[in-house]
């Protein structure tokens, strides 16, 4: 009976945090909150990434060998985000959804943003950018099955994630400028965006493309040898 109230526990969680919590705080924050507490919000967020990753596991030796995982993915798109005007945040992010499970993919996306903006620049655009780039990996997860079947399909969520992204952070956009969203202007960012939101497409399709197999080939080595 409570591993059966665990298990359901978790899958509340699991649905709830990344639906539902981590979009309200986000929401909250830009419309709520004063904007010098942003880093109040984008720590919120990590809290809960955190608390999504530890739902997806039940071993704890496993769940700590898989954190390291993704401590080291985090790393890489710290990194990477540090190479100018292609970004591949948004691919390694996926490629570690798809290989160590959404949560992890989640977390990796959202800890890249708050890390990263630290040589960026942290504000309040920076709980967006945590919630775009971590539902983009927990999407990923989620298509795991598929997107290692079929480069194309690989391909194509490549193209959607940069898309998604960019629609995403123009709502940031209109909601710093308007203080309330307004559709009028929100079609007027994202005609704006058309050329930020075709380089995050382009460079998502190759940063896939490069990085599919090498990263692939490793992080399912280590699954085997570890039994992550």
């Amino acid at each position: 009976m409570i591993v059966i109230r665990q298990r359901r526990l978790r899958r509340m969680l699991q649905i709830g945090i990344p639906f539902v919590l981590v979009p309200l705080l986000v929401l909250l924050g830009a419309l709520v909150f004063d904007q010098q507490r942003h880093l109040i919000v984008s720590f919120g967020v990590a809290v809960l990434s955190l608390l999504l990753f530890a739902a997806g596991f039940e071993k704890r030796v496993t769940g700590t060998r898989r954190l390291v995982l993704v401590a080291a993915m985090t790393a890489l798109c710290v990194v990477g985000r540090l190479i100018p005007y292609l970004k591949p945040v948004t691919a390694i992010t996926a490629l570690t959804a798809i290989y160590l499970g959404p949560e992890a993919g989640f977390l990796t996306g959202s800890l890249s943003a708050l890390i990263s903006n630290f040589y960026f620049g942290q504000g309040p655009w920076t709980p967006f950018q945590m919630l775009g780039w971590g539902l983009l990996g927990l999407f990923a997860g989620y298509l795991a099955k598929p997107l290692t079947r079929s480069r194309i399909l690989l391909i194509l969520y490549g193209i959607f994630a940069g898309v998604a992204y960019s629609v995403l952070m123009d709502v940031w956009t209109v909601l710093w400028y308007n203080d309330s969203f307004d559709w009028t202007l929100y079609g007027a960012a994202l005609v704006t965006a058309i050329p930020y939101t075709v380089s995050y497409a382009l460079s998502n399709v190759l940063f896939l493309w490069l990085l599919a197999d090498p990263i692939g080939r490793k992080l399912n080595r280590v699954k085997v040898k570890y039994g992550v």
